[in-house]
Parts: structure tokens; sequence; C-alpha cells
């Protein structure tokens, strides 16, 4: 057939290399509108300038592979049904340098395609796009720190010990600072050797650099034909001063040494793999290593002789610090990353931004080129092409666009699959790879820089299968498309959509610009780099329902049970919010009265992923592995799960390491939890960065206490692994250099600050190892960052110590110290940490009130009855139901009290209470007041509730059994609610006095302290104030 005879001479012959093709010169003309039809197939040999060029109907252009640089200039080129647009092959790499530059302003008078707008190259339904440029690598690693004014330029030091004799010459090239001779000559010991010295002077050629050094008697005994010769010079006259130290004390011992750096202007850069194609005059950039994103540099590529095959030599010394190197055991090198390729996609640009919106926030133009495609194109395969000034600051126009195309891998039909790879996509005024209603895409190889809005984006939720494989995203900035992409004053000054009294709360609706933004968890990400954005990393969104012209893809829900796809080998640095979130959705829904944000600003979500995306089969867990995460401002990862399960991940540097949550109150898949294994978490590594005081914030810090950047002020509580709610799992991991200083509370585990709620007793750590550590654990008090610690989840934190390997006493649980209700008189108090060590068994209750929801809660345990714990509520005064969580000891009894008058509604659910688990719990009412009591189980997943009768509210006790990370029991959640009648004008119902002393209780231990490990067990190599 016809089509197979076209593909047997693609895969032998270059594209113009195939018979039939015609010349075409159409020459230069900005209103000349080019159609390729009918069969036309024709080869462009020479530069071009046209209106547009449309490709359709079996036509075919091909762009010559010359030795001369073609220039081709458009306002578009449409690729229509059976249109074909050809530049290189797979097999025969387009090697000649091709421009193609479109022009246009977004003010044009003409009507601009409804589908593809302005200023683009589009793929149409039946179109073919095969770009394939000259093979390079995209991107590698610094594997040499680079310091800033310094270049690693070849540098010379000699040194002797005082004790050889003689007069030691060097002869230095004066251009390149080469070494060409070296020679010494002791004139002490021989006459023979002054005019042995003084012909070597004589016969060095003009113009080059002699350097002498007189070392120990080297002058003494010098003949008179030397001195001439060195007199001729200038220098004999300061010789004499060079022997003084042979009056030196016998501890002082002088060396004669010879230095020499070069000077030039240019570095050279040892970099993790050979630089394949990178050729003199190509850009590069090198990214930050520190917290500001803004120390990545540009750089040119000179010539390099005398370069290994791992070097390149660049124009130009570095101005800041580029790490180049594994820093306390984790990897911090630099991405260094090509700009430059052999075929060029750019738009042309008018010199300031004009006529549009942007120019609020943007003084340049930000109309750029951009390339997108059609639902049932043919064939699209591009690699190899740098992309420059690409994109426009509206919604459909990005640098590359696969727009609703669907499936474009084998399973859609498109053999061999669909793929982006090997491009350079930088200064874009509006993403780089926009992946939108599209499954199966590859993109690979890709460089990501300084970009507006999220780099490598998914669209509305259903775009599932993709995969980027070895992707840089860097210096990724805020844009006025999205409520997520905008910064605040975006978010502030932007009210499209909003409904009429929107006031925007930046931080919560909008400011989430990422390089790498996924609206679906099944997508494959595997060995990217998030190298720079002015928020996060890698951030994986919800949509509840798909979202713009995807909606109805899937049922509600859907994403948020989504296992996720391959998250291997990926790294984030220099990120101002976070290296990776996984938590929040999209608004779904259009601004209305009750609800008044934007459609898409970000919202609460819940990810729990099950097995084909339903709740009711069995859970699969979110895997991350490899993951490294370094100097990011706020956080390495916020992950919220689900099961959500990292491994052998390195955190360093970051303000919070690491913070794993649950669902909120109840965690949204019970039975579900989050856990890390075997991974390394470091407070403050030798990587110090460098001074730049309009990013970042530098101060003491570090085993020395010297200077450093600082993640976010002098005084922020840098902390490893942050406790939120739970149930997760620590184990066998490694906590490394965190250092308390006067003033700021640096410690290994850290919890949540400001928190109202939950902590779970089932946070359990194992296996835990410290190194130059001062502080293990802080549990806060109050003062800068904690506040006052008043909120609830301040008072009710809690984890178990499993071996022992944090506390040294095995099972025991790590509470805070002034929480009398999991407390007993054994208990081991730890000052420096704000923590007791106690035993027991422990569980929660989360108490709900209704009518009122304003009131406190003062919770006391009869054997403590002068430590109460006052709780305020996780829920704000105005909610129309108020939640309080404690935690529990199991086995002992509690009072409730008011500060008004008692809730006419409460109902006490039972959280981590195993089978015959019980505590009584008395709760004050007015006199008078008339009680319902019904015990339920409440199924949260079918929402079913089955009633199980009224019964006498004196004590509380678990009757089914429970798995292991679950909140509630196998038959659902267990509770009981309380309706009363209050009389009317009852003061607030505290019975405080009326308890106490008489239901109080002499302590008792129920389970006694375990044995404290001997020394030689622990493995830590601690500091001092440990404890």
């Amino acid at each position: 057939s016809r089509r197979t005879e076209e593909l047997s001479w693609s895969i032998f012959i270059c594209p113009d290399k195939m018979p039939g093709l015609q010349p075409w010169t159409p020459g230069h003309n900005e209103a000349h509108r080019v159609t390729i039809g009918y069969g036309r197939k024709v080869i462009l040999t020479s530069s071009v300038t046209v209106h547009s060029i449309e490709i359709l109907n079996g036509g075919k252009l091909v762009i010559a592979d010359s030795n001369r640089p073609i220039f081709l200039r458009a306002k578009h080129i449409l690729i229509g049904n059976k249109g074909e647009l050809h530049i290189g092959s797979p097999e025969c790499p387009y090697k000649g340098n091709l421009t193609i530059s479109l022009f246009g302003r977004s003010d044009d008078t003409e009507v601009e395609h409804s589908y593809f707008g302005r200023k683009y190259i589009g793929v149409g339904t039946g179109g073919t796009l095969e770009i394939h440029g000259e093979k390079k690598l995209s991107w590698t690693f610094l594997n040499k720190t680079l310091h800033p004014g310094q270049g690693n330029e070849n540098s010379y030091h000699f040194e002797r010990s005082w004790g050889n004799r003689g007069i030691i010459i060097h002869v230095i090239n004066p251009k390149t600072g080469d070494v060409l001779h070296t020679d010494r000559f002791d004139t002490y010991r021989s006459k023979d050797e002054s005019r042995r010295l003084a012909q070597y002077v004589d016969e060095v050629e003009t113009g080059q650099i002699l350097a002498m050094v007189v070392n120990d008697e080297g002058s003494n005994n010098l003949e008179d034909l030397a001195k001439k010769a060195l007199t001729k010079l200038g220098i004999i006259d300061h010789m004499c001063m060079l022997n003084m130290c042979a009056l030196c004390p016998s501890t002082v011992r002088p060396q004669a040494s010879i230095s020499i750096d070069t000077l030039s202007n240019c570095s050279v850069l040892e970099l993790a793999d050979e630089p394949q194609g990178w050729r003199f005059g190509d850009r590069i950039v090198v990214a930050s290593t520190d917290y500001s994103m803004h120390q990545a540099e540009e750089f040119s590529i000179l010539p390099c002789p005398s370069c290994t095959r791992n070097q390149i030599k660049v124009e130009g010394k570095p101005a800041y610090l580029h790490i180049g190197e594994e820093v306390d055991g984790v990897d911090m090198r630099a991405e260094v990353g090509l700009l430059t390729r052999n075929i060029l996609i750019r738009g042309e640009m008018e010199p300031t931004c004009y006529g549009n919106e942007a120019c609020k926030f943007f003084s340049f133009d930000t109309f750029g080129g951009h390339l997108k495609t059609e639902r049932g194109f043919r064939s699209v395969h591009v690699e190899g092409v740098e992309f420059k000034h690409m994109g426009q600051q509206s919604m459909g126009h990005y640098p590359v666009h696969f727009h609703m195309n669907g499936d474009v891998d084998k399973k859609g039909g498109y053999d061999p699959p669909t793929y982006v790879k090997d491009l350079s996509i930088h200064h874009t005024f509006s993403r780089c790879v926009t992946v939108h209603g599209t499954n199966g895409l590859l993109v690979k190889d890709v460089v990501g820089y300084d970009a507006l809005g999220h780099c490598f984006f998914t669209e509305d939720g259903p775009e599932e299968r993709n995969t980027f494989d070895h992707c840089l995203g860097l210096l990724v900035k805020a844009s006025t498309l999205l409520p997520s992409d905008r910064d605040s004053k975006m978010c502030r000054d932007i009210t499209n959509g909003a409904y009429p009294g929107y006031v925007a709360k930046p931080r919560q609706d909008c400011s989430a610009t990422s390089t790498f933004w996924m609206a679906n968890p099944n997508n494959n990400l595997i060995n990217c780099a998030a190298a720079g954005s002015e928020e996060t990393g890698f951030w994986f969104i919800f949509h509840h329902v798909p979202t713009g012209p995807s909606e109805g893809m899937y049922s509600p829900g859907k994403s948020e049970h989504t296992p996720m796809g391959l998250f291997i080998n990926n790294r984030a640095h220099s990120n101002y919010r976070a290296g990776m979130i996984l938590d929040h959705g999209v608004k779904t829904t259009e601004a209305n009265a009750k609800d008044k944000r934007p459609y898409l600003s970000l919202v609460g979500a819940r990810y729990s992923p099950h097995q084909d995306a339903d709740p009711f089969k069995p859970r699969v867990p979110a895997l991350v592995h490899h993951f490294v995460a370094y100097k990011n401002q706020d956080h390495g990862a916020w992950l919220r799960g689900g099961d959500v399960w990292l491994d052998d991940c390195q955190f360093a540097d970051n303000g919070i390491g690491l913070t794993l949550a649950s669902g909120g109150t109840f965690p949204d898949d019970d039975g579900s939890r989050q856990e890390v294994k075997n991974t390394l978490f470091v407070g403050e590594s030798g990587n110090r960065g460098m001074p730049d005081l309009i990013d970042q914030s530098w101060g003491p810090g570090g085993l020395d206490h010297l200077g450093r950047s600082l993640p976010r002020g002098v005084d922020f509580p840098i902390r490893g692994m942050q406790i939120y709610d739970g149930p997760i799992n620590i184990q066998n991991c490694t906590f490394r250099k965190f250092i308390a200083l006067d003033g700021r509370h640096t410690s290994a585990f850290g919890f949540r600050l400001n928190n109202s709620w939950q902590s779970c007793p089932n946070n359990n750590v194992t296996d835990i190892t410290f190194d130059d550590i001062t502080s293990r654990v802080f549990f806060g008090e109050p003062g800068p960052w904690f506040n006052k610690m008043e909120m609830d989840g301040d008072k009710t934190t809690v984890f178990h110590d499993i071996d022992g390997s944090v506390s040294e006493y095995p099972g025991a649980f790590l509470v805070k110290e002034d929480n009398w209700l999991l407390r007993h008189p054994d208990c081991i108090d730890i000052p420096d940490w704000r923590a007791a060590i106690c035993s027991g068994h422990y569980a929660q209750i989360y108490v709900q009130t209704r009518n009122p929801a304003n009131l406190n809660m003062k919770m006391v345990k009869d054997e403590y009855p002068d430590k109460p714990l006052e709780l305020v509520g996780a829920l704000g005064k105005r909610n129309h139901y108020q939640q309080f969580q404690p935690v529990v000891m199991l086995g002992k009894g509690y009072t409730m009290h008011w500060d008004q008058a008692a809730p006419a509604e409460v109902t006490i659910w039972l959280i981590n209470f195993n089978r015959n688990d019980w505590i009584n719990i008395g709760i004050c009412y007015p006199k008078g007041t008339e009680f319902t009591i019904i015990s339920d189980i409440h199924n949260r997943l079918t929402k079913e509730t089955r009633k199980t009768g009224v019964l006498l509210f004196l004590k509380i006790k678990a009757h089914n059994e429970k798995e292991d990370f679950a909140f509630c029991s196998v038959k659902g959640c267990e509770r009981v609610k309380i309706k009363a009648l209050i009389p009317p004008g009852s003061g607030p119902s505290d019975c405080m006095a009326e308890a106490y002393p008489r239901y109080t209780e002499m302590p008792v231990i129920d389970v006694p302290m375990p044995k404290k490990l001997p020394r030689s067990k622990l493995v830590t190599n601690n500091r001092k104030n440990t404890h």
C-alpha cells in the first residue's frame, strides 16, 4: 500500500532525500499565504518569510538538511488533514541549523483561528509533524563544586620545605598559566651552578614569566655572572631579604612556594556525564543548590582542547555557590541543563509589554508562539528542538500542548507511540509541556527553564499513563492563568470568575506554582528534577470531577481513589513552599453566593488509593521511592493519605523535612497509614549556601554555629520528621545534624505548630539512629512560631517508641509533659524535650457537640483532678458543631465540664479502642436535665447507622475487633450519642466542686515502665544536651 511504501522510505532514507520532492523557494513576503496541498511534496532549501503555511490534502513540506542555516518566518504553520511536515527522522536526525520564527502581535486585526489562535504551529486532525533534531545530552549533574568567583581552572602549586637549598625557577606562559619549565640551582654549593643559572636566565624568551624562589642560603656565594643576569631582571636588590629566617627560632619551619592561578574570565565545569553534542557557543544553565531558585546561572560554552571528556569550559565566573558532590549523605549536585539545540522554534517578541491585562504584572511582552495538537492527529514526534519565547498569557496557548488527544500510545493506535524528547524549553510565557485530556504520552529528557506558570502540566483530571522521564524544570514563576498559578498579588487583583464580594486568601486559594503539576495520580515520574519553583516542585492535586472540556469523563471522586503511577528517583530543591505536596484539590464548581471563590481555586481533598479506584476494593499504597529533597524553605514534602509510603529517601536543609498527614478528623480511608522507611534526614548540612538577603535568610547554625543560609528565619524551629495526626510508621531512619541554638528549637522529631487536630497514639517509631543531635524531640513551648501553645493539637501530642531507639525505653510513649490525662507517677520527665516518657494503653475519643458549638471543654482524669486538660475545640467557634479530640489512658475515669451550659447534643466516638477497651466518663449537666442515650455503630464508608439500643451512661466500652491501623472497629465506628433537654437559664456546667474530691482516685500504674536500654545498645552519636 501507499502508506507502507511511505513508511519503508522513511525508515531507510532521510526525509530530504526522498524521491519526488520539488524545490520550494517562495522568497520573502509577509503577506504571502502559502498552501501546500493536493499531493504536492516540496523541499525548502533556503530561508523564507511568508504570512502563513497551510499543509493539507496530501501536501508535504520537508526542510532540507543544509550546510547553510535556514530561517523560516511565518505567523503560523497549520498542518491539516493528510498534511505532513518533516524535519529529519529518528534514523536520520537533522544536523543543520534551522530556526522557525513565529511573528505577530496579540492586537493584530486579522481574525484568529478558532482552535489554534495566533502565532502557532498547529497539528490538526489527520496531520503529521515529525521533527528530529540532533541528539545531545539534555541535562546532567555538576560533579565538582563550583565556588563563586572561581572557575575550577587548572591551578598550579609548588612547595618545598626549608632545607631544599638553592634558587628555584619556574618559567610560565603568561597567556595560559602553564608551567613551561622548572629547575633548581644550588648556588651555595657550586660556582658551576651560578654559571648554569646565568645561562638559563639568558635563554628565557622575552615575554615569558620567570618566577624565582630563593630557599635556604640560595643567594650566598652567588657568582658575578649570575648576579649580572639577575640584575637585568631588576630583582637582585631584593634577594638579601630572603635569608633572614636563618635567625628564626627552631620551631619556625618556613617553606618556599609558588602558586599560579589563572585569572581568565572563564570556568571549567566537571560533569557527571559526557556532554554529548554540546558545542562552542551553546548556552547552558546551572541550577541553584541553595534556597533561592534565582541562584540558577546561565553560561556560554567556550572551546577547551585541554578539557577531559566530562569537562566543559564556559565564559564567566559563577556568582553563586553550586554544589557538585554528595553532602552528609545527600546528593546535592546541581543540575546542568542544555538550552541550545540546532532546531530552534521561537516567538518574535516586542521589546516591552503592550495592551493587555498581563502588563499589570509583567514588564515584558508575553505573547509568544505555541505548538498545539488536535485530537485525531496522524503522527507527532518532536525531539532535539529548542523552544524559546513560546507560550501566551491566555488559556490554551503553551510552548508544547497536547490538547484533548485521548490515548496517544499503542492503546490509541499510535505506533510508534507519541513522544516529545530532548527538548529545551526556556524563557517561556506560559508553561513548558501541557498534557490536556491526553493519555500515554512520553515526555523524556526535557529541560524547562525560566517559565511562567506550572511547567510540566496536566490539566483537567482525566490525564493518565503519561510518563515524565528524566525531565528537569527550574526557575518556575507565577502566572495569571489559573488561581493555582498566581502569586499573592495576582490572586488579589484578578477577580474574574469570582462572586461579587470575594476577598482572596492567597495562601489558601492560589499560590501553588509548581514545576510538575499532576492532576491525576496515575502518571509516571521517573528520574525527574524540580530544581526551583516559586512554590512547589511536585504537586499531586485532585479534581473531584473532571473540569473544563473533560467534564463527565469519570465519575465523581475517582481521582482521589486512583493508585499512583511510578514515582522513582526524583529530586526537588530550591522551592519556596515544598519539594513535594500530595494534597488538596481544585474547586470544580463556579463561584456562587455560598462559595465566592473562583472556579479551580485550591480546596481540600483526601487521597485514598484503591485497586481500580474502587474504595470497596483493596488499598494500593502510593509508593515514593528514592526521593531527594533539600533546601526547600518550608517543607521537603507534605504528603496526605491514604496509604502513602516512602522508602530510601533523603531530606536535608528543609525548614521541615517531612510531614505525613491523614484525612483530618478521621482518616478518610480508615485502616490506612502513612510510613517512611530507610530514609535519611539532615538538619543542617555542610552545604552552607551563601548570603543572598533578597531571597533567603542568613544566620548562625550547624555544628559550629557559623553563618549559613536558613530556610525561614534565624529562629525558625527546624524539624526533620514532623508528626501530625496519623497513624504513621517511621522505621529504620537516620537523623543527622539537628543542632538547637539559643532561641531556636531545632529537633529531629517535632510536631505541627499551632495544631488544632488530633494526634494518634498509633504513631509508631522504631529503629532510629541519631548522629550529631542536640535534641531528638521537641514538643514545643510558648514563643516565636509556637505562639501560645493553646490549641488542642498542641496539647495532645503523642507517639509510640516501639524499640526505645528514641527514648531509650522500649515500648514507651512520649507525651507532652503537662498532659496529665496520659501520665502516671512513674513517668520520666525530659525537660529539654518538654516531654514525659510514659507507659500505658492509650486511645482517643472524639467528642462532638451541638447546640451550642462555641463552648470550651475541660476534661479531668480522676487520678489528677488538679491538672485538667482544657480544650477549645478543633473547628472554630462559628461552626454548627464542635469537636474535641483528646487522647486518653484506657481503663481510667474522667469527667467533662463546660464553660457554658452543657450542649444539648454530645456524641462520643471511640477511636483506636480495641475490643473490651473502656473508660468511665462523667459529663456535667445542670440539675433537672432530661437525657436520651443511644449507642450505635456508624459505617462511614456506606454512611449506614445501625441502632443498638439505650444504655446507662456510666462506662464506654468497645465491643468489636479492630484492625491494626484502623480508628474504628471492623463493623464501623462505635459511638454513644446523648441528647439532653437543658433547663432554660442554666449557668456554666462545671461540676468540679461536686466531683472532687468525691471521685478522686489514687494514681495506679497499669503498665509498668520498661527498663532503660543499656548504653551499648543505642545506635547514636549524640552531642551534649541530648536530654
